[in-house]
């Protein structure tokens, strides 16, 4: 087998593919025994049908079709690695010349492959990149900040006579309609005012409503067959409660900590919101990076590749008719390939491998955005084969993070801000873990704290 390639655009390549009758000749012999398994012949058992015979029955065009496209995936393949190509999507194929159709084990099979593939680049030196980031400094509100979110989760919710006000939680019943027709209701659910987690202009609605009161908003329906339509929501509140936080103090302190005063916690504190200002910032000078680089490079995409991500996006929403929709999915998959191309790029480059812990940080850290026990976590997207996938996320992370590693980053004034803490194996991804594990405990603090009565 010979092949060649024709790049056809910078995204697009024609692959052209000869095999000798000799190469094809095993698949013309398996398509030989398996249609001799589905013919009935007079005088021959199923499976012994003699090749002449099958020729005079179903003609020798059929077989050679069947061996053709049993075989067409192999030799695709090994042109694919040939001409070290890396394709997307589905490949376009074209027969254009089938050896043995006047009877002969002569000719060669030829045929055309018009595939997407990734565009060639070259990567940029990374001291090339640029970026500014905010500078920050830890101010006795952002420990204020701290201090009141550690006494939310050991405060009480006690009921109020007054109406209800933003952050207060507030007890409800639901019916929503549309066009005068019942869709839906819900009663005695447990919401936060302005958490803004439900539906569009209700806490505007909650606002100012006391117990026992009713109100109508309407809004748009977010799901079911009715997705995107304008309904009317009838709203009645049953009880309003606000959250009571104990008094910071050194019991207070005891407590919620391993600390004997209130100075010591918000010393460690202060030192909690130095952290997270620092992990901020890094998480800023990653996102402006991969920017840099997006723009730099400006890379073209498939388009055919994009239209099918879109088509399959759009369909399992149901809302493959919203063209506002499909225009923001479509720069949005587009801005998800050129990113994938780049770090794709940057792994090779670097050698980029991925160990076992990684692997395992990334999916303790996964499972607790998804609010799953990572065994659990673990095991679903096993089943789903995506073990693969996670790896490539992984790798592009540790790609992205050495690009970090050798840009120049600085802060507001003109300061360079060292990223050695978010460019070590395991630092702006064991930190993000941990903040990820703060932010569950603090959801599942809250969800305590609400069920809750004074």
């Amino acid at each position: 087998m010979k092949s060649s390639v024709e790049r056809v655009d910078e995204t697009r390549v024609k692959l052209s593919i000869e095999a000798p009758y000799a190469e094809l000749k095993p698949s013309i012999d398996e398509a030989y025994k398996e249609i001799g398994k589905q013919v009935n012949v007079p005088g021959f058992r199923r499976g012994k049908v003699p090749a002449r015979i099958i020729d005079q029955r179903v003609g020798r065009p059929v077989v050679l079709q069947e061996a053709v496209n049993n075989s067409l995936d192999d030799f695709y393949r090994k042109a694919i690695d040939e001409q070290s190509l890396e394709p997307l999507g589905t490949p376009e194929v074209d027969v254009t010349e089938v050896p043995g159709l006047d009877g002969t084990e002569s000719g060669d099979l030829k045929f055309t492959i018009d595939v997407d593939v990734r565009p060639e680049f070259e990567l940029p030196a990374y001291d090339s990149i640029e970026v500014t980031v905010d500078t920050f400094e830890v101010t006795d509100e952002d420990v204020d900040a701290q201090l009141d979110e550690l006494r939310s989760r050991f405060g009480t919710l006690k009921s109020v006579e007054r109406p209800a006000a933003k952050d207060d939680f507030v007890t409800i019943d639901l019916v929503a309609s549309v066009n005068g027709e019942e869709i839906d209701n819900a009663s005695d659910i447990s919401y936060q005012v302005g958490a803004g987690t439900m539906l569009d202009g209700q806490d505007e609605a909650l606002e100012g409503l006391s117990a026992g009161e009713e109100t109508t908003f309407e809004t748009t329906i977010a799901g079911g067959e009715h997705a995107g339509e304008t309904g009317s929501v009838k709203l009645k509140l049953t009880a309003v409660k606000e959250r009571e936080l104990p008094e910071a103090d050194d019991d207070f302190a005891q407590l919620a900590s391993e600390f004997d005063t209130i100075a010591e916690l918000r010393e460690d504190l202060k030192k909690q919101a130095a952290q997270q200002k620092e992990l901020d910032q890094g998480v800023e000078a990653r996102d402006k990076v991969l920017e840099a680089l997006l723009e730099q490079l400006n890379l073209p995409v498939p388009a055919r590749v994009v239209e099918d991500e879109v088509k399959r996006h759009l369909e399992g929403e149901g809302r493959e008719d919203d063209e506002e929709h499909r225009t923001e999915v479509t720069a949005d998959t587009e801005k998800a390939l050129r990113t994938q191309f780049i770090l794709d790029k940057v792994v090779a480059a670097e050698n980029v491998e991925v160990g076992q812990g990684e692997l395992i940080e990334y999916i303790i850290s996964a499972s607790q955005q998804y609010g799953m026990n990572p065994n659990d976590f673990a095991q679903a997207i096993d089943s789903q084969g995506q073990i693969p996938a996670i790896m490539g996320e992984v790798a592009r992370r540790k790609g992205l993070a050495a690009v970090l590693a050798g840009a120049v980053v600085k802060d507001g004034e003109g300061n360079v801000v060292d990223m050695t803490a978010f460019t070590t194996p395991g630092g702006l991804a064991a930190q993000e873990a941990a903040e990820a594990e703060d932010d569950a405990a603090e959801d599942e603090a809250a969800e305590d704290a609400e069920s809750k009565d004074a």
